[in-house]
């Protein structure tokens, strides 16, 4: 059920791009009738309906995300709240001055934000973040944990730039791809590639005795 609520916004936004995007002419309409005041002018276009309408529903999901958590008592985790204001403040300047780069921005955010808080967490307060999430599973050397929260800081930082370059020299249609399955593949294969790598230090399972 977490896993779904966490990537509902992402599924939401590349479903409705992709299909207003199909049908532009319908989806500017649309959005002018229902959705004029929310822009500038009160007028959309058919260029920018698509990005707008995906805009605008992940807002409402990540919103009703964090609503769902707090009405079944769940504690909303900090990347949580920081994807909330981003999306509110980058998705409502999208939306009103009818520019898809303030929400282009939006992941590039959201990565910059988790590799500083992994970063500052443990260079200002010794807690490695990593190590609390996984410490109860894997039985690790210390010097491991430091490389493996690097590793995550480093990857983050290199996403946020990767996120950039996909969104400023590639269409917005490219953009939405990339968003939803490149980076998806890379967090899979970096992950694997951790995987391959703690596999070396952990220490040997002892013989089960009959």
């Amino acid at each position: 059920m977490k896993l779904l609520l966490d990537f509902l916004p992402l599924i939401l936004f590349f479903i409705v791009f992709k299909g207003a995007e199909g049908h532009a002419e319908a989806a500017a309409a649309f959005s002018t009738e229902h959705f004029g005041f929310l822009v500038s002018g009160g007028v959309v276009g058919a260029q920018e309906a698509p990005v707008l309408l995906a805009t605008l529903v992940v807002m409402i999901a990540t919103l009703a995300q964090a609503a769902i958590l707090k009405l079944r008592g769940k504690k909303i985790d900090l990347m949580l709240w920081i994807s909330l204001v981003l999306v509110v403040t980058l998705g409502g300047a999208t939306i009103w001055f009818h520019n898809e780069t303030f929400i282009k921005w939006k992941p590039t955010g959201l990565y910059w934000a988790m590799a500083l808080t992994l970063w500052i967490s443990q260079a200002a307060f010794g807690k490695n973040l990593i190590q609390s999430m996984l410490g109860s599973e894997l039985a690790l050397p210390d010097l491991i944990w430091l490389k493996l929260n690097r590793a995550w800081v480093l990857f983050f930082a290199a996403m946020g730039v990767l996120n950039l370059y996909v969104a400023y020299h590639f269409s917005t249609s490219a953009w939405a791809n990339f968003k939803v399955f490149g980076v998806t593949g890379l967090i899979v294969l970096f992950t694997l590639a951790q995987g391959l790598y703690l596999s070396k230090h952990l220490p040997p399972e002892e013989d089960s005795k009959p």
